[in-house]
C-alpha cells in the first residue's frame, strides 16, 4: 500500500474569504538580511554556518534578499494575478531576544510596510508565525543542548504580532510542517537542533525514540499504511481535532505518549478553522511489525514499525524530479484531500504548498515539466473537489528559485529564475502558463456567475 506524505500547518483564526490561486515564500529561504535591522542570529542562521549540514556548503544570509526586494516580488505576484500570498515571519526579527527582551521595531516596521504593500496590491497577506526558525534562547550552544523556546516564549511572541499586525492580516497560521521540523530535528537530527540516537544518525546526543513525541506534543500493504499516517499525519491533527493521539499510536507507544492536561484540552477546544496541506508526493508503506525490515528502515517504534519509501520491486512510484525524495504521483493530490475530508469531517482545506523541484542545471526557462506537473495536480485537485472536499485556495511553490533549506541552491522551485549572483528575476514558462490558468479560471468563474 501507498500512503500520500503531507506535512501540514494550523490555523488559529476563522477563515472568510475564498482563496482561488495564491503564492507563498519562507522568511530563512527568500529574506536575506540576516543581520540587518536590529535581527539577531537564528537557529538556522547557526545550523547553515555548521560545516558539512547544507549540501553545496551556502546558506540563506542573502537568500533572494526578498527583504529588499520584496516591492519588485510583489509586482511579479500582482502581474500573475494571484489573489493571496503566504509567507512567514523571522522570530529573531521580531523578537531577538525572546520573551525577556525588547521588541524589534524595526522588525515590525519592515513587515508593516510589506503587509501594506501586499493589501495595496489587492492581495490578502497569509502569515505563519513559525516555519522551521526559531531565535536562539540562550546562543549558539542552543543546537547542541537542544534550548528550544517554549510554549510560553510562542505565545509571546504570537501576541506581539497579533498586536502588531492584526488590524490588517485575517489569516495567521501557527506552525508550517510540524511533523518534519520533529522528525528531521529530533529523529533523524538532519535539521536543527540535530537530536537523534546512534542507530538514526551520527548526532551527539539525543533519543529518537522518545523525543520526537515530547517534541511534537509541545507543538501539538493497508495497516502498514494507515499506521504510516498515524506516525506522520494524524499524529498532529487527530489531538486538536479529537482530543486524542491516534489508536495506531497508542497501541505501539503506550504510556510514552505524552499525556494530555485539562489546560491542554482548554486552550485547543476551538480545534481547527481549517487545514493546510502541503502536497508533493507518496509513498509505499511496508509493515516491519510482522515482516522483516532491514536495519534502520522502519523498525522502530517512533516509526510506527513502517517503512516507507517510493520505491517497490526496484520501480519508483512515479517519474523522479530533481529531488530524491520527490517522485511525481498525481492521484496522491485527490486521495490526500479526499482523506483529510472523510477523517476530519470536512473541514475547509488548503493546498498550502505543491511544486516542482528541479536541479540546479542553469538558466532553464522552458519548464515544460513542471508546467505539466501543475497542470496534473490542479486537475487532480479538482476531482476532489467534485467529490466533495472542501477545498478554499491553493498556493504554489515557488514563485522564486531560493535557498532550499539543507539542498541550499542545488534544487530549484521557482516559476521565475533567479540569478544567484546578481538575483535578476526572468519568468520560466511555469510563471506564463500559471498567469493563464488563473486569468482562464476568472473568466470561467464570472460566466457562471453572469449564467
Amino acid at each position: 500500500m501507498y500512503i500520500s506524505l503531507c506535512p501540514l500547518w494550523f490555523l488559529c483564526l476563522t477563515i472568510i474569504t475564498l482563496v482561488s490561486s495564491s503564492a507563498l515564500t519562507r522568511c530563512m529561504v527568500y529574506e536575506g538580511a540576516y543581520l540587518a535591522d536590529g535581527k539577531t542570529l537564528s537557529n538556522w542562521d547557526v545550523f547553515t554556518s555548521i560545516p558539512g549540514k547544507i549540501a553545496d556548503g551556502s546558506h540563506g544570509q542573502v537568500a533572494v534578499d526578498h527583504y529588499h526586494l520584496y516591492p519588485e516580488d510583489l509586482d511579479l505576484m500582482k502581474d500573475l494575478g494571484v489573489n493571496s500570498y503566504r509567507f512567514s515571519l523571522s522570530w529573531a526579527r521580531i523578537l531577538p531576544y525572546g520573551r525577556f527582551g525588547d521588541v524589534n521595531m524595526e522588525g515590525i516596521d519592515h513587515h508593516n510596510r510589506m503587509i501594506n504593500a501586499i493589501l495595496e496590491k489587492g492581495m490578502e497577506p497569509f502569515i505563519t508565525l513559525t516555519h522551521y526558525m526559531t531565535f536562539l534562547k540562550n546562543s549558539s550552544l542552543d543546537m547542541e543542548v537542544g534550548l528550544t523556546p517554549s510554549p510560553e516564549d510562542f505565545e509571546h511572541y504570537a501576541e506581539i504580532c497579533f498586536r502588531h499586525f492584526g488590524n490588517r492580516v485575517k489569516f495567521w497560521t501557527t506552525f508550517n510542517e510540524p511533523n518534519v521540523q520533529v522528525i528531521l530535528g529530533y529523529r533523524k537530527g538532519t535539521y536543527p537542533p540535530s537530536r537523534c540516537s546512534k542507530t538514526f544518525a551520527n548526532c551527539t546526543r539525543g533519543g529518537s525514540d522518545i523525543e520526537p513525541l515530547v517534541a511534537a506534543h509541545n507543538i501539538i500493504h493497508r495497516l502498514a499504511a494507515e499506521r504510516a499516517q498515524a506516525f506522520y499525519l494524524t499524529w498532529f491533527l487527530d489531538p486538536v481535532v479529537f482530543g486524542r493521539y491516534p489508536r495506531e499510536m497508542k497501541d505501539i507507544l503506550g504510556e510514552d505518549l505524552p499525556k494530555f492536561t485539562k489546560d491542554d484540552f482548554k486552550s485547543s477546544k476551538n480545534g481547527l478553522d481549517f487545514i493546510g496541506i502541503n502536497q508533493y508526493t507518496s509513498r509505499y508503506a511496508k509493515d516491519c511489525l510482522h515482516t522483516a525490515c532491514k536495519p534502520g528502515q522502519g523498525g522502530s517504534r517512533a516509526e510506527g514499525f513502517v517503512y516507507s519509501n517510493a520505491l517497490k520491486d526496484g520501480l519508483p512510484l512515479g517519474e523522479p524530479t530533481g529531488v530524491n525524495w520527490f517522485k511525481v504521483y498525481i492521484q496522491g493530490m485527490e486521495e490526500m484531500l479526499m482523506y483529510a475530508t472523510e477523517r476530519y469531517r470536512n473541514i475547509p482545506l488548503y493546498v498550502t504548498e505543491n511544486g516542482f523541484g528541479e536541479n540546479n542545471t542553469g538558466v532553464l526557462l522552458n519548464d515544460y515539466r513542471r508546467v505539466k506537473f501543475m497542470s496534473n495536480y490542479l486537475d487532480a485537485l479538482k476531482r476532489a473537489m467534485r467529490k466533495g472536499a472542501n477545498v478554499r485556495g491553493y498556493f504554489t511553490w515557488s514563485l522564486l528559485d531560493n535557498f532550499e533549506w539543507i539542498s541550499g541552491f542545488t534544487i530549484r522551485f521557482g516559476m521565475y529564475h533567479v540569478d544567484f549572483d546578481t538575483l535578476e528575476r526572468t519568468p520560466r514558462l511555469s510563471a506564463s502558463w500559471y498567469k493563464n490558468f488563473i486569468f482562464n479560471h476568472i473568466a470561467q468563474s464570472k460566466d457562471n456567475e453572469d449564467a
